[in-house]
């Protein structure tokens, strides 16, 4: 690959799966029924955490394995004619593998923690089980830290303070280690989000001293090597934005890796990155069943580009174009790309663009179209586009072949700012607009707003729809669903079972 750069029956049963603690535990199929949340039902999935109610991360106590808004997902899949529907469980403690929190209190007793429910008052969240362990151990440390070397956590109301946020990734990719071993030995990486502008800064002095402080004691020369490295972020904003435009490394190791769908992925602290690592591996997993072998993809959302690029390697994609409108990933992904296997023959590109500006031009030549959006849905525009396709593809089909690029700067702008790997291998240009779309949805509410429009078109039909437990403790739920163009097989099988039942 050569690295260019351009600037209803009886009712149904359901499969739930469920994992415990930090030990492999085989899939249990299990009839899914309306479960009371209380005190007396299913305390083996208690979530047994000290900081409940004070805390705002979590709010289900009991049947971590089925938060209460799955029961409202299996109905509405169901009335969409998804009888098997099925909802992964996922790890149940010490699943969030990424945390931002918050650093309040004083420097002889710091708060570390997310805010109260509605108000600026940081809980202190020492024991979290939601945490990876390794999490919390961190935080410890860094608490040992701040008290030792007089470090004064951030006043709001001031604007003064030195430590305002930290950010701590745990990377369970250690291939020094056996596989079972690497999950609960993963290591961390700690961003302090420091109160100033720049590394040149009056009290940047401190900053270093916290950083030595970490590397010295949870470093490689430790018994328990718990730091994979520190870096720091300037921000001076009053604002409620955690990081700020300048980082810089300060100690370890640089480069941070995990092994997700398949592939080597890098992240660096500035992008996006899922706080649920091992879920979302079992998500891309079963994603990458439902793309046709040789497929050009088009991956919207993309981030890193972390979902496209293990379809490159999983699916032998012919192409995989990478979709994302924040720059910082951009690093991320050309990482990512130097260690895919050299075998892969796909044509693989990042754009830095916004996929609502102009959609056709990013659906335009794809099989399959993966959409990843936040929380609050899908652009309105792209939702559009969608809902009307087939008149997309007509009107695609009649237009010149060649659209000359100046009448579209938002074209320029993302061929100026992309990523291209060229493959060798001459693949035929194809024009055509794609037939599957694979919806990955972190916010239910939007979830089924998008999904009922896309289906009163009648131009997309549900295939498949599965849930995974991103958030356990939570009433989130990440919901994997696959649409088709047209009507469905099942539909047509049904009308063509009536005909065959009326007599002659």
């Amino acid at each position: 690959m050569a690295l260019s750069f351009f600037s209803l029956p009886a009712p149904p049963i359901h499969r739930i799966t469920c994992q415990a603690l930090s030990v492999a535990v085989p899939s249990v199929a299990v009839e899914v029924a309306p479960l009371p949340v209380n005190p007396n039902s299913s305390l083996s999935c208690a979530l047994n955490c000290t900081h409940f109610q004070s805390c705002s991360g979590c709010t289900q106590e009991y049947n971590l394995h089925h938060p209460v808004v799955i029961d409202e997902a299996i109905g509405f899949f169901n009335k969409l004619g998804i009888k098997d529907f099925s909802f992964d469980s996922c790890r149940l403690w010490g699943w969030r593998c990424r945390a931002k929190l918050a650093v309040r209190g004083s420097s002889t007793n710091p708060l570390i923690g997310l805010y109260e429910e509605g108000t600026h008052n940081v809980v202190d969240i020492p024991d979290c089980k939601s945490h990876h362990p390794n999490i919390n151990a961190a935080v410890q440390l860094l608490k040992k830290g701040i008290i030792e070397l007089n470090v004064e956590p951030y006043d709001e109301d001031q604007g003064t303070g030195d430590l305002r946020y930290v950010q701590i990734a745990v990377t369970t990719h250690d291939t020094s280690l056996p596989i079972p071993e690497r999950y609960k030995n993963g290591k961390v990486q700690v961003s302090l989000v420091w109160n100033s502008r720049s590394e040149n800064s009056a009290n940047t002095g401190k900053l270093n001293a916290l950083a030595n402080f970490l590397w010295g004691n949870g470093g490689p020369k430790r018994k328990v090597h718990l730091i994979h490295s520190v870096w720091a972020n300037f921000q001076t904003s009053s604002n409620n934005i955690i990081f700020g435009n300048r980082w810089r490394h300060l100690l370890g190791e640089r480069d941070f890796w995990e092994h997700i769908g398949g592939i080597d992925v890098s992240l660096a602290p500035s992008s996006f990155g899922q706080a649920n690592t091992r879920a979302f591996d079992s998500l891309l997993r079963k994603l990458q069943k439902y793309v046709p072998q040789g497929a050009s993809v088009v991956d919207l959302y993309a981030g890193a580009g972390v979902i496209g690029l293990s379809l490159a390697v999983s699916r032998k994609c012919r192409s995989v174009k990478c979709v994302e409108v924040n720059k910082e990933s951009r690093q991320s992904f050309e990482k990512t790309v130097e260690r895919l296997p050299t075998n892969v023959e796909s044509n693989i590109s990042w754009h830095h663009a916004d996929a609502s500006i102009e959609p056709t031009s990013w659906l335009l030549g794809s099989d399959v179209v993966v959409v990843d959006p936040p929380r609050k849905g899908l652009n309105p525009s792209l939702v559009k586009e969608l809902r009307h396709i087939s008149a997309v593809e007509l009107r695609t089909s009649k237009r010149p072949e060649k659209v000359k690029d100046e009448k579209r700067p938002w074209i320029l702008r993302a061929r100026e700012d992309s990523i291209q790997i060229e493959n060798t291998t001459v693949h035929e240009e194809n024009q055509s607009l794609p037939q599957t779309l694979i919806y990955i949805s972190c916010g239910w509410e939007s979830f089924k707003e998008d999904c009922s429009s896309l289906l009163a078109s009648k131009e997309w039909h549900l295939h498949k729809a599965h849930g995974f437990n991103f958030f356990p403790g939570t009433q989130s739920i990440e919901i994997l669903a696959v649409f088709k163009r047209g009507r469905g097989a099942s539909t047509k099988k049904k009308k063509l079972g009536k005909k065959q039942k009326r007599p002659h």
